[in-house]
């Protein structure tokens, strides 16, 4: 590994990443394509025909669908072979979230199975514990849940009442509590509990069998989407738990279920591309067919907006996400080339990215949510009508924002974890932001000097990660250690943050894409990125002066800041009318989702 080469998350602000260094789709080896192509023939013939069947929960359906999916050996691609399973990297792993994200409601079944289902037996198990249910669980024989939310404590998850009591004889564990929103609990045949032994401050976790007595699953939930995924409440009234369920040292539940979900958030920013995808191409044929004034619909400037909109969002996210799986492979790499196990050298790895994870989860969540409301818009009346699929991916999009930590969280931990972090790693955000203050506007002008193509855009990648790292400066300075209350703040520096690690990410994909002379390369792809960095620096722009204009009345230079921030911001001029139109038309040819 370079010296110079990220090897930790957050640093892309204060590194600069090579394009040779990241992963892109498009360098997919035949192993990974083999994959994806069995999760795509997968929901062809078995979820796509039966979308309305699952909806209404036919009893029994899901469940099959789930061993179906263990008898392909879809539910065991990143477990050891030891258990049954495949043990592919993460960004193999990856690929087939992403694929089997187009399946709507079997895709959050599948997500809950294999990832927050399964992975904690996986990192935190005893090997008696592994042997026992993961095997069953890779092949779909047993389904997993977990069970980590209560009526009053959502996002404060620590704050559940849960309690689990252990019994004279040493022997068990009595489990009492009430938990909500279980993803698969209403068929699921192994939960990860979260409870508090006696009085402890914190969770540990249990393994729970559905079967034991005291398990009572309520009638599943009425929901506005995902409609055919189990969401149940389930209480335990006097279970006992034989303490060898005991899921890794007491007190350490919450250390779990923090990194099960940065693990979770991360790869729900690549579930949501399969069905981003999905929408583009729905979006697109319906366009091309649908005629008014005696021509097709996608002929129309409005219509283009909206089919290269919805490309650019779905592309920067993709570019993001596995440029962060690569980051991700390699660091579970270092660390067991450190002498860790690969479990633990797995949890390691993937924490270190818990700012790429929120910023993804949030980023490619929102992207999902435009994709599927202009697909609703472009088919017009028919997507609001239930005969489409429209109508049911927009209903069923909108779960993202609020899975794994809602947006609001998340924007929040994005902001101040990279506060933290700049403080980890020596980097002084506060004296920075006091320099760039103090430096001439000669010195900041010169950092918008034109060159080439790639380097001009590297130029405002950089300019981008100086006017986040001022912002963090100038808003630590400000508030102190009330800076956490200022949530409206952390928020615009969070957006800053978004923007400019999947502007970087777009850039240096299609950087590579070209130096690999890939046979999809063309001007449609130097049209995304510039449109990408032109509203990038427009949304940071309009962040940063939210930020310091919410600054206290007594900061001072508060106008040579916001000065700071427009040339931090200022990029090339871009026809982006007709840069859209060029994607769109590219669309609109190959009439599906093919960037």
């Amino acid at each position: 590994m370079e010296k110079d080469k990220i090897e930790s998350g957050g640093e892309f602000l204060i590194k600069e990443t090579k394009a040779a260094d990241i992963f892109i789709p498009e360098e997919m080896d035949e192993e990974q394509k083999m994959i994806i192509e069995t999760c795509e023939g997968f929901l062809e013939s078995e979820i796509f025909p039966n979308l309305d069947r699952i909806d209404e929960q036919e009893d029994g359906l899901m469940r099959g669908l789930i061993a179906k999916a263990g008898d392909l050996g879809l539910l065991g691609i990143s477990l050891p072979e030891e258990y049954d399973g495949f043990n592919q990297d993460f960004v193999t792993s990856m690929l087939a979230s992403d694929a089997m994200g187009a399946g709507y409601s079997f895709s959050v079944a599948y997500s809950a199975h294999t990832g927050i289902g399964t992975l904690p037996i996986l990192y935190y198990g005893s090997e008696e514990q592994k042997q026992r249910y993961l095997p069953k669980l890779v092949s779909g024989e047993w389904a997993a849940s977990y069970c980590l939310t209560e009526p009053n404590a959502g996002s404060d998850a620590n704050a559940g009442t849960t309690k689990a009591v252990l019994t004279e004889d040493g022997k068990h564990y009595i489990l009492n509590g009430q938990k909500m929103w279980i993803t698969n609990g209403g068929f699921a045949d192994v939960q990860t509990v979260f409870a508090k032994i006696y009085n402890d401050r914190v969770y540990s976790a249990f393994i729970v069998e559905k079967d034991w007595e005291g398990v009572v699953i309520n009638p599943e939930e009425k929901k506005m989407g995902i409609k055919g995924s189990s969401t149940v409440q389930i209480f335990y009234n006097d279970v006992k738990v034989p303490v060898e369920n005991l899921l890794g040292k007491r007190g350490r539940g919450f250390r779990i279920a923090l990194n099960i979900l940065h693990m979770g958030r991360i790869k729900l920013g690549g579930t949501v591309l399969g069905a981003a995808r999905r929408a583009i191409t729905q979006s697109v044929q319906y366009a091309n067919e649908r005629k008014q004034f005696g021509q097709p619909i996608s002929n129309f400037g409005a219509i283009k907006y909206k089919l290269a909109e919805q490309v650019i969002r779905t592309f920067a996210t993709e570019s993001a996400v596995y440029r962060v799986s690569r980051n991700i492979d390699e660091s579970i790499d270092k660390l067991m080339a450190e002498g860790k196990e690969k479990p633990q050298a797995t949890i390691e790895g993937i924490a270190q990215y818990a700012i790429e994870a929120a910023l993804l989860k949030v980023f490619g969540s929102e992207a999902l949510n435009f994709v599927v409301d202009e697909a609703v818009q472009i088919f017009g009346g028919m997507g609001f009508s239930s005969e489409t699929d429209a109508d049911r991916a927009y209903r069923d999009s909108r779960i993202n924002r609020i899975f794994e930590g809602t947006n609001e969280i998340n924007r929040l931990l994005v902001a101040d974890t990279t506060i933290k972090k700049s403080l980890r790693v020596g980097f002084d955000v506060v004296r920075y932001a006091q320099h760039v203050v103090k430096e001439s506007d000669k010195e900041a002008e010169e950092t918008l000097e034109k060159k080439g193509c790639y380097e001009e855009k590297r130029q405002c990648t950089r300019n981008f990660k100086k006017a986040v790292l001022f912002l963090l400066g100038v808003a630590s300075d400000a508030f102190q250690r009330e800076l956490f209350n200022e949530q409206e703040v952390l928020s615009n520096i969070s957006d800053a943050i978004m923007q400019t690690y999947t502007a970087e990410s777009s850039m240096l994909r299609i950087q590579k894409l070209e130096e690999m002379g890939h046979v999809k390369f063309g001007q449609q792809y130097k049209d995304i990125l510039d449109v990408i960095i032109y509203d990038a620096a427009d949304i940071i722009r309009k962040a940063g002066h939210d930020a310091i204009n919410s600054l206290p009345e007594e900061v001072k230079d508060k106008d040579v800041m916001l000065d700071r921030i427009d040339l931090f911001t200022n990029v090339a001029p871009v026809n982006v009318k007709e840069a859209r139109r060029r994607i769109a038309d590219k669309l609109i040819e190959d009439n599906r989702y093919s960037f």
